[in-house]
C-alpha cells in the first residue's frame, strides 16, 4: 500500500514515520473507494495536510526551521517581523484596532511583531492567532509564554474560526499557499481535471472538467496541449471571508506567486506544485502522504480580483525585497554595531536571503488589502507593482 519515492534524493522514512504516513494513506485510499475511485486533488491535498491528527498540518511533525521541512521569513531573521511591524504600527494607529494572524507556524512572527509594536508604542489590545492545528497551537503558546514578557502574553488569545468583525491588521503569512488547489489540464481543445486514484499505490488519473466556472480566467488561446495548471476558488473564498470580517484596516498576504500573466504563462506548462521534505524540494505530491507540505504558488492577480469584488480596495502590492526595504529592514540592520561580527555577520546573510533576487526577494510578493483606510502604505510608497495585477 505504500507510496514510493519517484526520487533517491529524498530521506527514507523511519518505521515510525512509515506507519504514520501508511495509516493516513489507507484513509485516502477509502475516501477514493468510496467516491467511485477518483477524488480531485483539492480534496486529496485537504486530507494530506489538514485531516485531523495525521494530516501534515495537524499531525505532531516539526515543519519549520532547520529541523523541520522548511524555512519561513519569520524563521530566518526577526527583522523580518520588525519591519513588518513598522507597516502594521500606523494602521493600528489610526484604527485602533486589533492584529488577527491566520496561521502563526512556530509564533516567531507573532513575537516580532508584538516585541517591536511595543517599542513603538502601538500595541494591539488583542493580537488574535487562528490556528487549525492543535499541535501547533500549543508549540505556539508554549514558544510564545516562554518569551515574551507577560504583559505581552496576556494580550494574545487563540481561535478556532474568523471572529465575525475586525477593526485593524490582518497578517497572512505564507498562508495561501497552503490552499487546497484544483489541478487542471488543457488537452485537445479541452479542460480536463487531474485527480488521485489508486491503484497499488496513489496515481493521477484526469476526468473532463465538470465545473468550467474554474478555469474561465484562463487565456487558453496560446496554451500548448497538455499544459497543466491549478486554479484555488477556496484561496478565493478565505478572501471574500476576510472582506466581510474587516470593518475597516489592512490585509497583508505574504507569499509566493505571480501575477495571472505570468502564472498562467505558456512555458509554465507543468504548473506550480511544490513539495517540502526535511528541506528537500521536489514535485510529487503523492508520495509520504502526512509527513511532506504541499504547496501551489498563489495567483495573485486572483486574489485581488476577489477582493475587490467583496468589497475590498487593493491598497498595493510588490516583491518582497522591495515591501521590507521600504519598511526600513536596512535600517533595522544598521542598528546591530558590525564590530560585534558574530552577531552581525549572520544577521547580514540573513537579510540577504529576504532581499535578493536568486532568494525570496522577488519570487514573494506581498499583497495588501484595505478597507476604509486612507492612510498611504510605506511598503508600497516605491516599486508598487498594482497595475501588474
Amino acid at each position: 500500500m505504500t507510496a514510493q519515492p519517484n526520487s533517491s534524493r529524498l530521506p527514507a522514512l523511519d518505521a515510525a514515520a512509515q506507519q504514520y504516513s501508511d495509516t493516513l494513506l489507507a484513509y485516502i485510499q477509502q475516501r477514493v473507494q468510496q467516491q467511485g475511485g477518483w477524488i480531485s486533488f483539492a480534496d486529496y491535498m485537504q486530507m494530506a495536510l489538514y485531516t485531523s491528527h495525521l494530516g501534515y498540518y495537524s499531525g505532531d511533525a516539526n515543519k519549520f526551521g532547520l529541523g523541520g521541512d522548511f524555512v519561513t521569513a519569520p524563521e530566518i531573521s526577526p527583522l523580518f517581523a520588525q519591519a513588518l511591524a513598522n507597516q502594521v504600527a500606523p494602521v493600528l494607529q489610526t484604527t485602533a484596532g486589533n492584529v488577527l494572524e491566520l496561521g502563526a507556524g512556530t509564533g516567531k512572527l507573532a513575537a516580532g511583531l508584538l516585541l517591536r509594536l511595543a517599542e513603538l508604542a502601538q500595541l494591539p489590545q488583542h493580537y488574535f492567532i487562528l490556528e487549525v492545528s492543535a499541535n501547533l497551537r500549543q508549540r505556539q503558546q508554549e514558544y510564545l509564554q516562554s518569551i515574551l514578557p507577560a504583559a505581552l502574553y496576556s494580550r494574545l488569545q487563540w481561535l478556532d474560526a474568523l471572529p465575525e468583525a475586525l477593526t485593524g491588521v490582518v497578517v497572512g503569512n505564507e498562508v495561501l499557499d497552503a490552499i487546497p488547489v484544483h489541478v487542471v489540464e488543457w488537452r485537445a481543445g479541452q479542460w480536463r481535471e487531474r485527480g488521485i486514484g489508486f491503484d497499488q499505490q496513489l496515481v493521477w488519473q484526469t476526468q473532463l472538467l465538470q465545473d468550467l466556472s474554474l478555469v474561465a480566467a484562463i487565456d487558453t488561446r496560446h496554451l500548448p496541449d497538455g499544459y497543466i495548471t491549478e486554479v484555488c476558488p477556496a484561496a478565493q473564498g478565505l478572501i471574500a471571508s476576510l472582506a466581510t470580517m474587516l470593518v475597516r484596516g489592512l490585509v497583508l498576504m505574504p507569499d509566493y506567486g505571480f501575477a495571472a500573466s505570468e502564472y498562467y504563462h505558456p512555458q509554465r506548462a507543468q504548473g506550480t506544485l511544490m513539495c517540502h521534505y526535511q528541506h528537500y524540494a521536489h514535485d510529487d505530491p503523492l508520495i509520504y502522504p502526512g509527513l511532506q507540505d504541499i504547496t501551489a504558488h498563489v495567483d495573485f492577480t486572483a486574489m485581488a480580483e476577489a477582493a475587490v469584488a467583496h468589497g475590498l480596495d487593493c491598497a498595493g502590492y510588490t516583491n518582497q525585497a522591495q515591501f521590507l526595504i521600504n519598511c526600513g529592514i536596512l535600517q533595522l540592520l544598521q542598528q546591530v554595531p558590525p564590530e560585534e561580527s558574530a552577531r552581525y555577520l549572520p544577521m547580514v546573510a540573513a537579510v540577504q536571503k529576504l532581499l535578493s533576487p536568486a532568494e525570496m526577494g522577488e519570487l514573494f510578493k506581498v499583497l495588501a488589502l484595505s478597507k476604509g483606510l486612507a492612510l498611504p502604505l510605506m511598503g508600497f510608497l516605491q516599486g508598487d507593482k498594482r497595475h501588474q495585477l
